[in-house]
């Protein structure tokens, strides 16, 4: 009996240092395309290969003249594959373009005007093959300085819109608001006055006399923070005189706390 062979290594792959190999470049700028609005064709698919403006397969039937005979039939686009001219790429782009799509392009001015429109009617008759033809043309050169210069003219900043951090309230608020003390100062007057606008919420008392306790801390400065009573009136605390309710306190005096701590933690 002849002893049993061992197993072919010719399937295995050899061991190797070699990086993966790298994506297409085509691949990797369809990664970074936004994603189309309207998603792609449900039912007409051969669409998203061109531009086709919408247009699909018509179904109806053919009647004879003499007998009424119903025969079932379709009629299918006017596709044409064209060579159009991008001035924005300075090439010719080969498409597939259906025949009342090339008479719009004529009509426009050419084929970037046609890719460029706004509004949503010429966004949804695109389709995936025009989006992508928009994407390429609006990353030329040309396409970019227009839009430049068209923001310049609306007044508009010319880089376009830059993230920026929104700083809610006065100058002089944020240099108060600097102080350590300041904010130490803040929290115990603002502490004492919900407490009491929730004691009067609980029926523990008639009136509350906010003046009172915003005297009290004007009267109160600390030398670290030097808190008046004009002061905290700039900081959003308003001094009045309000019912058991508390309504209009609470609302002005919790909207001032949350911006004050806004800006403190976002330091």
């Amino acid at each position: 009996m002849a002893p049993p062979k061992p197993p072919s290594l010719n399937l295995l792959r050899a061991f190797s240092s070699h990086p993966l190999t790298p994506k297409p470049a085509a691949q990797l700028y369809r990664n970074r395309m936004p994603p189309y609005p309207y998603g792609p064709a449900l039912h007409y698919k051969q669409s998203d290969s061109g531009l086709y403006g919408g247009s699909t397969i018509q179904f109806g039937n053919k009647v004879s003249s003499k007998n009424e005979i119903k025969t079932r039939r379709s009629w299918h686009p006017n596709i044409h594959k064209k060579r159009l001219w991008s001035d924005a790429m300075g090439k010719f782009v080969q498409v597939k373009v259906q025949a009342r799509v090339l008479r719009t392009i004529d009509k426009v001015g050419g084929l970037d005007e046609y890719l460029l429109g706004d509004k949503p009617a010429r966004i949804k008759e695109l389709g995936l093959e025009g989006w992508r033809l928009r994407w390429m043309v609006m990353n030329t050169g040309k396409v970019k300085e227009r839009f430049r210069t068209e923001r310049v003219r609306l007044g508009l900043p010319a880089e376009g819109w830059v993230e920026e951090k929104v700083v809610v309230g006065k100058p002089e608020e944020e240099s108060l608001l600097g102080d350590p003390g300041v904010v130490e100062e803040v929290e115990r007057v603002s502490g004492n006055i919900v407490e009491e606008i929730e004691a009067a919420d609980r029926g523990e008392g008639e009136v509350i006399d906010v003046e009172g306790t915003a005297r009290e801390a004007a009267e109160a400065q600390k030398p670290s923070s030097g808190l008046s009573k004009e002061e905290l009136e700039e900081l959003g605390i308003k001094v009045n005189r309000v019912n058991t309710d508390g309504a209009i306190l609470k609302t002005s005096l919790k909207e001032a706390w949350g911006r004050m701590r806004g800006k403190i933690f976002t330091r």
